[in-house]
């Protein structure tokens, strides 16, 4: 048998017969040669020949899928095989591989096998593929649906966040800064000391305070590897063995940033056990910073709000006070066109008049203004339209903290009838 009349063969198979059955024939076509296989989704051979770390030619012989997909947003088009036998020189050698993929419910499977002419070189390449696979470039980690991916676009999006277009309270912005700076720089000292160097911080406030802008700002100064987990929750896994992916991957790609964004979101009352183990139980955690942010610290479990091993520091964001709206809107109006800006005695009236609102309300407080004011095209400022959209803003919050305490009181209702 050759290797397109295998491959035509076994997608023919029932699902669990394809593997085994394929390795059987390639055992006999190649008897001489040591055979590694797997599914590992780290071992991407493409990815590795682009960064010409090893050649990669598809065998002419035989009929190699591979399918084209096009980005409207990069205007760019995208390759990828399927179905393909390649033949692959790397640091001298050369050997055969063969991917091949198939559908497995609503997943896809990728599986290799690697021919080489002995084990030592074969398992050398598959570790090699894996590890440079494995690295974190111009990107972040992002876990969803059980499995991690590579999101550039993400880091590209980050990139534009910094420190200094971020006004926090007091010496917030200075404190997170140094938390996280002399962390990084002190692993000798934490050794010395004999002290485990990881840190936990949990940012805590209203929505559209900064929090997340702060995690951003962060993660574009300190320069280290970035996982960011969307949610613990996946089809096929528990959440217990998609938390155990988590601090496996964090720990292999330490010293890191591992983000977890509404933390009350991501822990419920079965899996919080294996989430405290994880984070604060035998297994190091060297060199992870790990940073959560929750909108509601009161659905938080006391053993993670209040013991200081797990969470060591813990910074408040709260709503901006009239000096800080103050810094907020005269930074705002600086980056206006000349015939916007705003007065300082115009500033000093807006700041007053929003009292209660978070930055996220008072950036739309402009944006709202600004597309107001280029819709009449006025000749004046837009301190009129500003005063206008303030009071439209403020009815729009209300509403919404009305309808959110009525959301929760009904969701008290019904735990408590719940639990009668």
């Amino acid at each position: 048998m050759n290797i397109q009349q295998l491959i035509t063969e076994s997608l023919s198979l029932p699902i669990n017969a394809i593997a085994y059955h394929i390795s059987q024939e390639l055992a006999a076509i190649y008897p001489r040669k040591f055979l590694l296989e797997g599914n590992d989704s780290t071992f991407n051979l493409e990815k590795y020949a682009q960064a010409n770390l090893c050649q990669i030619q598809h065998h002419a012989s035989i009929h190699n899928q591979i399918l084209t997909s096009w980005d409207g947003m990069e205007n760019q088009l995208y390759k990828y095989t399927e179905n393909a036998e390649f033949m692959v020189k790397w640091q001298g050698q050369q050997f055969d591989v063969l991917l091949m993929s198939w559908q497995e419910g609503y997943c896809k499977t990728r599986y290799y096998w690697i021919l080489a002419h002995n084990q030592e070189l074969a398992e050398k390449f598959f570790t090699a593929v894996c590890d440079w696979n494995s690295e974190i470039r111009e990107e972040v980690l992002v876990f969803e649906d059980g499995y991690w991916n590579k999101n550039p676009e993400l880091f590209q999006s980050i990139k534009t966040a910094t420190f200094d277009n971020l006004i926090l309270h007091g010496n917030l912005k200075q404190d997170i800064q140094d938390d996280l700076s002399n962390f990084f720089a002190s692993q000798a000292t934490y050794a010395a000391y004999d002290i485990p160097w990881k840190r936990g911080i949990l940012f805590i406030g209203a929505p559209g305070n900064g929090k997340t802008h702060t995690v951003k700002a962060l993660i574009n100064l300190m320069q280290k590897p970035c996982l960011y987990v969307k949610s613990f929750k996946s089809e096929y896994d528990t959440d217990s063995e998609n938390i155990r992916k988590v601090f496996k991957q964090a720990r292999q790609s330490a010293p890191c940033i591992l983000v977890l964004e509404d933390l009350d979101s991501l822990l419920t009352d079965e899996n919080r056990s294996f989430f405290l183990n994880e984070l604060d139980g035998f297994a190091a955690n060297e060199g992870i910073v790990t940073i959560a942010s929750t909108n509601h610290p009161e659905r938080l479990d006391p053993a993670i709000r209040d013991r200081p091993s797990r969470f060591d520091r813990k910074y408040h964001f709260d709503l901006p006070d009239n000096s800080v709206r103050q810094a907020y809107i005269t930074m705002w109006s600086d980056r206006l066109k000349p015939e916007m800006r705003l007065s300082p005695q115009a500033v000093t009236q807006i700041a007053s008049m929003t009292d209660g609102f978070s930055f996220a309300y008072l950036k739309e407080l402009f944006l709202s203004s600004m597309i107001n004011w280029m819709g009449n095209m006025s000749t004046n400022g837009i301190e009129a339209i500003m005063v206008t959209q303030i009071a439209i803003l403020r009815e729009q919050m209300e509403s919404k903290n009305t309808s959110s305490e009525s959301t929760e009181e009904t969701e008290a209702a019904r735990k408590s009838i719940r639990f009668r």
